[in-house]
């Protein structure tokens, strides 16, 4: 497989700047079609203090958002011609204005989708709901950290692996970012014995796997020793000097917490290096 379908998911003028420096490169490198999209919301009705429509405001904040759309969507439009490759803008103007969450139709028919970490600092106003579309789209996600520059190069890969289906999912979605890795490492974590698998050699099989693939693939196996599993993942991210992150979305169970589930929340909020997740 490959990525043929990219969807950028441009949500401000800041962070569309960070999505394209990874998304137009990897457009790039698969001959992938790349579509962009952005959301707004409506002008909603604004009464002043003395009762009545404030057209004056209406008028300041429809102009705001269209300006900001026309910022967006040039700056889309003259990076991907840049590069000559094949794209198309879509947009839209609804009540929430979260381009996220207003791209999951769209994303569904896309094989890769990219989009910048939630940024806690962002105005409040221009957040996106970005796990809309790890929950919800049922595509890969291409998470760019908001704080770090990312190469798209992707030399060196870190899969986090629990042997679930959403691991096994993550690493095959994540499959050509894995075949053209110098370095490509499965992390067993806390593994235990059980009917399906033997902790000690935990990994192993998608490994092998992986490897039948072309892949440059070693397995490691390790312990959390309390620290939590996506602290441990952030350790060994430094110290192989992964570029890339692969794991399985976990959300929080009410009657227990999944392995792996802390760590997706950890991994969604710190992010040390791009992070591909799926669900």
């Amino acid at each position: 497989m490959t990525y043929k379908t990219i969807l950028a998911v441009l949500q401000t003028r800041a962070d569309a700047e960070r999505v394209l420096d990874c998304a137009i490169p990897l457009a790039v490198r698969y001959g992938a079609h790349l579509i962009g999209f952005h959301a707004e919301a409506m002008a909603m009705p604004y009464v002043s203090p003395m009762g009545f429509p404030d057209t004056d405001f209406i008028a300041a904040s429809e102009e705001a958002s269209e300006q900001r759309s026309a910022e967006i969507r040039a700056l889309f439009e003259a990076r991907c011609a840049g590069e000559g490759i094949s794209h198309v803008w879509r947009a839209m103007t609804n009540v929430s204005g979260d381009s996220a969450a207003s791209a999951l139709g769209l994303a569904r028919a896309c094989d890769l989708i990219v989009v910048q970490q939630a940024d806690p600092d962002a105005e409040a106003g221009l957040l996106a709901d970005v796990e809309a579309l790890l929950f919800e789209s049922g595509r890969p996600v291409l998470f760019v950290p908001y704080a770090v520059s990312v190469d798209c190069a992707f030399r060196k890969v870190l899969l986090a692996w629990n042997g679930s289906q959403q691991a096994a999912r993550a690493a095959f979605d994540a499959l050509p970012f894995i075949r053209e890795a110098g370095e490509v490492e499965v992390l067993s974590l806390d593994a235990s014995d059980n009917a399906e698998q033997d902790a000690a050699v935990a990994g192993a099989d998608i490994a092998a796997a992986l490897a039948r693939h072309g892949a440059k693939v070693t397995f490691a196996s390790g312990f959390s020793a309390g620290i939590g599993a996506g602290e441990a993942i952030e350790n060994r991210i430094s110290d192989m000097q992964a570029d890339l992150l692969v794991m399985g979305a976990y959300s929080q169970s009410r009657l227990k917490e999944f392995f792996f589930g802390g760590a997706t929340r950890t991994l969604l909020q710190s992010m040390p290096v791009a992070t591909l997740m799926s669900r």
